[in-house]
């Protein structure tokens, strides 16, 4: 028998010639906010309990959460709080049955994206 000639290529989408959809980058960016919104509970337990151990604990806990540090973890975790909660609206929208068409998929994921900063700033000046 003739050995067949084996072509050199991926076996499956290989990310250097993948290119990146809105809908897979939507689905990335709510696994990445949902473990990311960890980070800013646990700056804010920290120094929720910091205030119960004493005064020069709190300060502490107080500097870092009043610092640009802690601004900017909470600014963040405001958007992943919104991109978050917007992602799993569509997904009920999607376990309904409806909006599994590619265009009417990526106007929910830019509506998602969109929505969340929007609100964001929203907080951002209100709070």
């Amino acid at each position: 028998m003739a050995e067949a000639k084996r072509v050199e290529r991926p076996l499956s989408p290989h990310l250097q010639i993948y290119r990146p959809q809105l809908t897979s980058i939507t689905s990335i960016l709510t696994r990445i906010t949902g473990n990311g919104l960890i980070v800013g509970t646990l700056l804010a337990v920290w120094w929720l309990l910091s205030a119960a151990v004493g005064p020069e604990y709190f300060a502490l806990a107080n500097g870092v959460a009043t610092s640009w540090f802690g601004d900017l973890v909470f600014f963040l975790s405001a958007w992943a709080l919104w991109y978050h909660y917007l992602a799993g609206l569509r997904h009920l929208y999607y376990d309904a049955g409806k909006g599994l068409d590619i265009p009417t998929a990526e106007k929910l994921g830019w509506a998602c994206i969109i929505g969340s900063v929007v609100l964001t700033v929203l907080t951002a000046i209100i709070v």
